[in-house]
């Protein structure tokens, strides 16, 4: 598939990944509004919203469903790294808004008018936490499951209307979304962390060949089998990953 003059939403465009995906996309003739907080550089358009509340949502759904789209690409997200209870509820609230709820809404948004055309894509970017779900990482892994569910009956709902979905779970990727506290975890255990642009890149392709579901990464991807068949196999293949995560959080 061809991106030369093909109308791209991209939420959470203004971000490290973000940026490339869209500088890629642009390069290729992709017509690129980003949907975010922060003005972009380079994208063809830009939508100011917030995704991290109810009314934020409303407001970037009306917007959104005002315009016709060939290509939605839900890339927003935000994370909590730590012990459930040290989350703020007002974060905690915020984590499923901005990485479950508003990709199914703007998603919902922008059905219509793809269903009258009888094409179109919906992009949701998961994580392979949303299979493999860490500990710390409580309330990220169970939205990033939820966006991976959502994906995977969404295609069900959608497959003869000429809607593509494309569900992309890259493994950790070296971005400012990883707090220090992370990065020191990554360390302790050896957590593998791509580097941006190459992932960029694998989504890119995966939007442009339309593909139905991508996992980055090796032994992630083995991971995700084993977690899905074994979990209790993979429970004590982390456990020890769990207790060094653990000894951050002494106080």
């Amino acid at each position: 598939m061809s991106f030369d003059g093909k109308e791209i939403l991209l939420t959470g465009g203004s971000g490290g990944l973000g940026g490339l995906i869209s500088r890629l996309l642009t390069a290729e003739g992709g017509r690129v509004t980003v949907l975010d907080r922060a003005e972009p550089v380079g994208a063809t358009g830009f939508l100011r919203q917030d995704l991290s509340t109810p009314e934020g949502i409303e407001a970037a759904a009306a917007a959104v469903a005002a315009r016709d789209w060939d290509i939605v690409i839900n890339l927003a997200g935000i994370q909590h790294f730590g012990p459930l209870e040290r989350q703020s509820p007002a974060h905690l609230m915020a984590s499923y808004l901005v990485n479950l709820v508003a990709p199914v809404r703007l998603t919902q948004a922008v059905l219509p008018k793809m269903k009258a055309r009888k094409s179109g894509q919906i992009v949701n970017v998961g994580s392979i936490f949303g299979s493999i779900n860490f500990a710390h990482f409580v309330t990220y892994s169970s939205a990033k499951a939820g966006l991976r569910g959502f994906s995977q009956a969404l295609r069900r709902e959608l497959s003869e209307t000429g809607i593509a979905v494309t569900y992309v779970a890259p493994r950790a990727v070296r971005t400012a979304l990883n707090s220090p506290a992370v990065m020191e975890f990554a360390k302790l255990t050896h957590m593998n962390m791509d580097a941006p642009q190459a992932i960029a890149e694998r989504i890119v392709a995966a939007i442009r060949t339309r593909k139905r579901d991508v996992y980055f990464g090796f032994p992630e991807t083995l991971f995700v089998r084993l977690n899905a068949l074994f979990p209790g196999l993979v429970d004590r293949a982390l456990s020890a990953n769990d207790r060094k995560a653990a000894q951050l959080f002494v106080s």
